[in-house]
Parts: structure tokens; sequence; C-alpha cells
């Protein structure tokens, strides 16, 4: 099998975003602004990493470059590396061999204190939420700035924002078990960006979820990105790939198979 390697820049200086323009996605009036990645310096960088678990390589030598202010699909089907990747990103797994940076960090050498900092600047939307049951929506949403010791007014002022802009602005009192499931993930995007993270990483934001809940995430996730939010999605939705005409990261088997500049779902 012939594995495809991401070329990286270079320059890991930061340099002027691209210049816009206007993307639409299909049901969705908003308009958003999609930055190209072309002008812009990397903000991920992974080089040549490879991951194992008991021998077997979860990831095989991948390398890709994330620009500032880009949107990505990862696609690929189950165990192909996807969740691997993106939790390595986080620094939730260890890697054996390459090299990861974040913004210009490198995320095998930082610990303790320097992590968790480093960790408040990404948001991530886990593929099981990771709600917790026994906390209301507000307090779901709030709990990124309640652990950072922000007052209760700005934790209120954020929180209010935040729902408002996914449209659970009347349901800030519920549970979780009192929400649909596209609900439910509106409220991890949400707890995900209050605290206006640099880098967005999502696992399967759509999955399970009815199509009109579907549109609607990928929209918000637009949104976000057109606010300079690097955003980068792991997906098995092929309609919302298609449509949206992104980069499109295909992986199987752990290693980069394609890295299309405007892809689709099945490209061959």
């Amino acid at each position: 099998m012939r594995l495809f390697r991401a070329p990286i820049p270079r320059d890991m200086q930061r340099s002027p975003l691209g210049e816009g323009r206007d993307e639409r996605l299909p049901g969705n009036q908003a308009r958003v602004t999609q930055r190209s990645p072309y002008r812009s310096a990397p903000l991920i960088v992974v080089q040549g990493v490879t991951k194992r678990y008991d021998g077997e390589p979860a990831l095989a030598d991948v390398s890709i470059a994330i620009a500032r202010g880009e949107f990505a699909f990862l696609i690929g089907t189950n165990g192909a590396g996807k969740t691997t990747l993106l939790r390595i990103l986080l620094r939730e797994e260890a890697f054996d061999s390459g090299v990861v940076l974040v913004n210009g960090v490198d995320v095998s050498r930082i610990r303790g204190a320097a992590l968790t900092k480093f960790r408040r600047r990404i948001g991530v939307v886990f593929q099981d939420t990771r709600l917790l049951p026994n906390a209301t929506v507000r307090e779901n949403v709030g709990l990124p700035l309640q652990v950072r010791g922000r007052a209760n007014r700005q934790i209120d002022v954020a929180v209010d924002e935040v729902l408002e802009r996914v449209a659970l602005a009347n349901k800030s009192e519920r549970f979780p078990r009192q929400l649909s499931g596209g609900e439910q993930r509106k409220v991890a995007l949400a707890r995900a960006v209050v605290s206006k993270p640099d880098v967005l990483l999502c696992d399967e934001p759509t999955d399970s979820i009815n199509p009109t809940h579907a549109r609607e995430i990928m929209g918000l996730l637009l949104e976000i990105n057109g606010d300079g939010v690097t955003t980068l999605v792991a997906t098995h939705d092929s309609e919302i790939v298609n449509n949206l005409r992104r980069r499109v990261i295909r992986m199987d088997a752990g290693a980069i198979l394609a890295d299309e500049p405007v892809g689709v779902f099945n490209s061959g």
C-alpha cells in the first residue's frame, strides 16, 4: 500500500491570513467566511508520528500540517486512526516516535501545569459528549470557566452568549437526559467553545443524530471557524463532507492515504 506523506511547510512563523470566501451550508442561510490555508503559517504540525497499541500500529508515520484558521475533515473507517490522532493532538495519548507541534509547542514535552494551560486553548467535542449527567446545561457549559476560577458574573455572561449561539438558551436548566441527541451535541459544542479556544477538535459531531441537527451543528462549526478557530472534524458523514467541499484528509489503517485541498468523501 502506497502511503501519502503531506508536505510540512518550513516557515513556522505566523503570517497574514489569506483572503476569505463566502460559504453556505445547504439549508443554512448564514454566511460564513473560510480563510485560505495557503497564506497562513501552520498552527498544527504532525511529522512522522507513529503510535502502537500492543505492538500493533494505530498510526503509521503520519505527517500533516493544519494552517491557522483552517477547516479540515478527517475521514476513514473505524480503526483508521482518526480518534487516536485527535487524542494525540490533545495530549491525551503519548506516541512512540515523530514530532507534534501545536501553536509552536512540542506536545511531547509538556507536563503538569503547562499541560493544563495547553489544553485550555483547545476545545473538544467528544463522540460520547462526556456531559455530566447530574449537571444542568448551564452548569455543563460553564464548567471549563468554573475550574479556571472565573467570577460567577463572567461565567454567566459567557454561558448566556454561547447558549444563545447554539439556540439552547431556553433549555439552560434542563439535564442532558432531557435533551435529544442533537441537543446534547450542541451542549458539548457550547462547552468546547465557551473559553474561546484557538483550536477545535471534533470527533464524529453528527454521528447518530437526525439530518436537521447535523446541518445545524455543521453550520455552527463553520461559524466558529469563521471566527478564526482552527477546526479539525473527524467524521463518517459523507453528505456533510460532500456538500461542504473542504479539505479532506483520508486515513486508513493508521496512515494518511490522501490529502485533498477540496475533497469529497468517496474520491477513489
